[in-house]
């Protein structure tokens, strides 16, 4: 019998995803158990740690969120107020009213976030017999410009006017210190004319970067785009290539227990299938660039690779991103024993289709 250098050397030098698979399943014939650990764990450093994206050297594009979006709702709030000068409360509400979309700009100015100003207008307008702003509403003005009027102007201006007066949270006990504590508020309107005027220094720039929290506004706004990125390029390939299959979501998961008896919970994020309607492999897509997470993820494959097992051996598969997945010892070398070495990453998922059994399914699906 090899030694366990030879074993994971010929694992690494199979000429296909096949033979490679075939070779990684003779692991537990071959070794005791107290070896698999570190086996699988080296695997996973030479064939799979290399092709793990930093995906957090990315963001998704949004235009709302985009630099020439902002700049252009800056000058108008800018040209509007003379410099951020023709600031009182009845200009304001004009300003607005006119223009909806420079609401962004002062919220901004003010450090809350579209719910907290939300919120903050119920302080401000309720005293008075205003309406509050529903957050949704703030999000369309200053998205789209929805129209809106006097009275929503009105009370959106109160709010912004009271915020940078210092009037309407009071003063902080504690070691707290208000939001408007920043450097181009602190003194009120004077602090926004200055900075408006003469520029930000760039250390102030990078500080309110760091204190902030770099692109934390848009990686929220898109957290759904990133959370979908993996199965999207799935479905993609799938549908390119004609392969049947089944994304799974909360809304089927009935229709997969009943049709391919599916028992474990929730169902793989994908279910492959032939013209028979024959299952044929189930796929899992996973995301972290936490290691711990990785951990943690790593055992919905254990589940899964027991349900495979008790529908008959069908191939389980693993798509996965991120480089909480360098975490090898306790996440991805248990991922990559679980599915018998069927894990893909985006830069390696077209080979995906080199493996059993999707050789025989491609094209059985006419293609959109």
């Amino acid at each position: 019998m090899a030694n366990i250098q030879e074993t994971i050397a010929k694992i690494v030098e199979a000429n296909s995803w096949d033979q490679r698979i075939a070779q990684i399943r003779l692991i537990p014939l071959h070794y005791g158990t107290n070896e698999h650990p570190k086996i699988y764990a080296e695997i996973a450093r030479l064939l799979y740690v290399p092709h793990l994206a930093a995906d957090f050297a990315y963001i998704h594009e949004d235009h709302f969120y985009g630099r020439e979006y902002f700049e252009k709702v800056y000058d108008n709030a800018y040209e509007a107020t003379k410099g951020f000068t023709k600031v009182t409360e009845a200009e304001l509400t004009s300003i607005i009213e006119d223009n909806p979309r420079t609401l962004l700009v002062f919220r901004t100015i003010t450090g809350l976030t579209k719910g907290e100003f939300a919120h903050a207008t119920i302080m401000a307008g309720k005293p008075v017999g205003l309406t509050p702003l529903k957050q949704a509403k703030v999000d369309a003005m200053e998205r789209n410009g929805t129209a809106t009027t006097h009275e929503q102007a009105k009370v959106a201006a109160k709010t912004i006017s009271l915020i940078i007066d210092g009037a309407l949270f009071g003063v902080p006990a504690g070691d707290l210190i208000s939001k408007q504590a920043k450097p181009d508020t602190e003194n009120g309107w004077t602090s926004v004319n200055l900075f408006a005027s003469n520029k930000v220094p760039f250390s102030l720039f990078l500080h309110q970067r760091h204190y902030g929290g770099a692109f934390r506004q848009i990686l929220d706004a898109t957290s759904k785009k990133r959370g979908d990125l993996i199965e999207d390029a799935v479905e993609a390939l799938f549908k390119e290539n004609g392969v049947p299959y089944i994304r799974t979501g909360s809304a089927n998961q009935g229709e997969i227990a009943n049709r391919f008896e599916v028992r474990v919970t929730p169902a793989p994020d994908f279910v492959i299938f032939d013209n028979s309607d024959t299952l044929r492999a189930i796929l899992e897509c996973k995301g972290t660039n936490d290691g711990g997470t990785a951990r943690d993820k790593a055992g919905r494959f254990t589940n899964l690779r027991r349900e495979s097992n008790r529908l008959g051996g069908i191939p389980l598969i693993a798509v996965l991103g991120g480089i909480g997945w360098a975490r090898v010892n306790d996440a991805l070398g248990p991922v990559v024993r679980d599915t018998d070495g069927r894990v893909f990453t985006l830069s390696t998922l077209t080979a995906m289709l080199e493996v059993a059994p999707f050789p025989s399914l491609i094209g059985l699906k006419a293609t959109p």
